[in-house]
């Protein structure tokens, strides 16, 4: 007869007390009780509690997750790693991730940024890859409230801040506002690194025994509960936690980079991970999980930088610019050499063991003795209720017709100088976009081109997502992402190969918010898989919340391609006099969540626009095509603001002006946001016509690049310095500069 299971003794008081603290339910508090046959030490909750994060442990995710593609021939290290890695030929790799620090950033936005910033190159240098760019995609609240224009400050100040100093250019991003962002900014940081395909480094700890090492800053109490506060909504009480955001040191950082990529020439390292999120808890019990050993930690050779740190605080500081290293025996004193010549700490705290456990000793008391496999793989895993997002109407465009009085070119000016559509400049001009001298292409244009170094070789990266399509209709919402970036890569004529993802979402204990989650993984996949572009790594931010209130859906996507002539990057520009405009794709004046709406009729309603995703692909390729046989002279997708807008960007990237020839006023063909369209130039519009007709691919001639304004047949014309000033002068002034 199977007896009862023992009754669990009731929770006290002061332990809810505890467990609150530490964002761990009673469940969960139960689970670990069982596990452990006895109350934990505070060093055990804290380990426990971290590791059982939504942060670290993709608790509510992982079931969906594992539903996105993630292989093909390119693909070398998919999901699970420190980043994504695919194959770019000539036995070389390239490395990349995503990753948020959404709530730092909006504690504090200089550092949480800033911290932002060296985390994600950390997990592309653990790999054994040199960083080669940065990008960033981040998200701020209504212009008009009152915290918007300081955060925006702080946090293209971290950005700029960290990724200047320590020597890799910041290439590309892009940056929008909504209100639904008012309490929680999103910062998504994105590094893309190269490396030998041979000397890729992955954070399997092995061999039982081996030595278990410290390397890089100090340890100090910067951070500390940082997952478990990532993994919470905010209240009434955020300025409370400023506490938990880490300070970055960049220059360090860059003593970090040369010491590990010196000692990974070697052949000592067995493997690496770095301390990010949860710090030494997440970065031992990560490396011993996946190698399916234990490992034993003196916390009183930990190096630190504050006195009378306890275990529970050595073990959850999320101090940066740290490394922890499994070395091959006998070889700590060839590390210890390149480690001390980079003036970086530099110590053995432990050694790995065949228990299956973390034990962890500071001041000759054991303070932690858990066993691995519960903390990792078989952490807590929920099937979170789900409700779809009801399906909002299709608008028609002839609803909103253009206001009384205005003509297309004069809403084209309204729409350039709101913050939804106006430049970026004055954010991109302070980065250092040149650094390292292999940058072909930076912000402005679609997707970014970095040369790989020593070739002609080029990768192309961009990042991208439209909240407001993934709030309407979270599944439409997931494909236009990956879509879209697959049009940016497209545009400049590199091949797509793989992306990464920064799910940011809502409180998954929400079934409408859950219910958005899995739309947008549904969608995400569907993309993937019709486009052959797996996801190779990513990252999930959830309980972007303040009292109650959800951000608009963010799973933003960044994609990475290839060009195999860097000479053949395309550009936005218009280029010269009397060459012929297309737009490539069928235009149907989808106003539904369109900028235009919002923007002019401060509506934002309706289903957006369908993603057809055979004709995305057919377009891709025939662009790609287009572009390698020098057929066309400039390229742009067609995104937010619709047709017009794209016109009006190609003209003042080139400073060259256009007439339009297509005699149309209805709101709907000029801002209306259809998907799997480009707009081109070409000097030889006859050819152009029939490689089109003979690829299937649908198009309009819209007209010629000529003089110095943009004009529109019947609807009169603008000059392109008057557009630029519109264009241009918002965020400065905005900004105060």
């Amino acid at each position: 007869m199977t007896q009862p299971a023992p009754k669990m003794p009731e929770i006290s008081a002061d332990v809810l007390r505890r467990i609150a603290e530490h964002n761990m339910t009673r469940d969960e508090y139960r689970v670990l009780l069982r596990l452990m046959g006895r109350e934990p030490t505070q060093a055990e909750l804290g380990v426990a509690a971290a590791m059982w994060s939504e942060h670290c442990s993709y608790k509510s995710t992982r079931r969906w997750l594992k539903t996105l593609p993630t292989k093909g021939p390119q693909v070398l290290i998919g999901p699970g790693e420190n980043a994504g890695v695919v194959d770019i030929g000539d036995g070389q790799a390239a490395v990349f991730k995503i990753e948020s620090h959404n709530h730092p950033s909006y504690i504090e936005p200089y550092q949480g940024a800033a911290t932002g910033v060296g985390g994600i190159l950390r997990d592309v240098f653990t790999m054994g890859a040199r960083p080669i760019a940065n990008l960033n995609a981040l998200r701020f609240g209504d212009p008009s409230h009152p915290k918007t224009r300081s955060l925006v400050a702080g946090v293209v100040a971290g950005i700029g801040g960290y990724g200047n100093c320590v020597g890799v250019p910041t290439v590309g991003g892009e940056t929008n506002f909504h209100p639904s962002y008012n309490g929680n900014c999103l910062v998504n940081a994105m590094t893309v690194g190269l490396v030998d395909s041979q000397r890729i480094f992955t954070s399997k700890a092995a061999g039982v025994g081996n030595p278990v090492v410290y390397v890089g800053s100090k340890t100090g109490r910067d951070g500390i509960k940082g997952a478990t506060m990532a993994s919470g909504e905010f209240d009434a009480n955020t300025e409370s936690k400023r506490p938990t955001v880490q300070v970055g040191d960049p220059f360090t950082e860059k003593l970090l980079i040369e010491a590990c990529l010196e000692l990974m020439a070697t052949d000592v390292i067995v493997a690496v991970q770095d301390m990010g999120a949860a710090g030494l808890t997440s970065s031992a019990v990560e490396m011993a999980s996946k190698g399916a050993l234990g490992i034993n930690l003196d916390l009183d050779k930990v190096p630190l930088r504050e006195t009378n740190m306890s275990a529970y605080e050595i073990l959850l500081s999320e101090s940066q610019e740290r490394m922890l290293l499994v070395l091959k025996p006998g070889q700590e004193a060839v590390a210890e050499r390149i480690f001390r010549k980079w003036e970086l700490d530099f110590a053995v705290i432990g050694k790995l063991t065949d228990t299956g456990r973390l034990v962890c000793m500071r001041n000759g008391v054991k303070e932690v003795d858990l066993e691995v496999a519960p903390l990792v793989e078989n952490s807590p895993l929920y099937d979170r209720p789900h409700e779809a997002t009801p399906k909002q109407p299709v608008i028609a465009a002839s609803a909103y017709p253009l206001p009384s009085g205005e003509t297309p070119l004069s809403v084209l000016q309204k729409l350039l100088a709101t913050p939804d559509l106006c430049s970026r400049r004055w954010i991109w001009e302070q980065y250092d976009c040149d650094v390292g001298g292999d940058t072909a292409q930076s912000s402005g244009g679609d997707a970014a081109l970095v040369r790989v170094h020593g070739t002609n070789k080029a990768l192309a990266m961009t990042v991208d997502c439209s909240p407001r399509f993934c709030a309407a209709d979270p599944v439409e919402g997931g494909k236009q992402a990956v879509a879209e970036t697959y049009r940016n890569l497209s545009a400049v004529g590199a091949k797509p190969l793989a992306l990464t993802d920064n799910m940011n979402f809502g409180n998954p204990e929400k079934p409408r918010i859950m219910g958005q989650f899995v739309g947008a993984v549904e969608g995400m996949r569907e993309a993937c898989e019709a486009l052959d572009y797996p996801i190779v790594s990513g990252n999930c931010s959830l309980y972007n919340e303040t009292n109650g209130q959800p951000i608009l859906p963010a799973p933003v996507i960044g994609g990475v391609g290839l060009l195999d002539d860097v000479t053949l990057g395309m550009t936005i520009a218009f280029k010269g006099d009397g060459e012929a405009i297309f737009v490539i794709g069928e235009t149907h004046g989808h106003i539904g969540q369109s900028t235009y709406l919002r923007s002019i009729h401060g509506r934002e309603e309706g289903a957006p626009p369908p993603v057809p995703l055979t004709a995305e692909r057919r377009h891709g390729k025939f662009v790609r095509a287009l572009i390698a046989a020098r057929d066309v002279t400039a390229c742009h997708d067609v995104s937010d603001g619709g047709l017009l807008v794209a016109v009006a960007e190609m003209a003042l990237a080139g400073d060259k002006g256009c007439a339009l020839e297509v005699e149309a006023t209805d709101a709907g063909f000029w801002f209306g946001e259809d998907q799997a369209r480009y707009v081109v130039t070409t000097r030889d519009a006859d050819a152009f016509q029939v490689k089109a007709e003979a690829a299937g691919v649908p198009y309009v001639l819209l007209g010629e690049v000529f003089g110095s304004a943009l004009s529109i047949k019947g609807a009169g014309a603008v000059e392109l310095a008057d557009l630029r000033k519109a264009h241009e002068d918002w965020l400065p002034n905005y900004m105060g500069q």
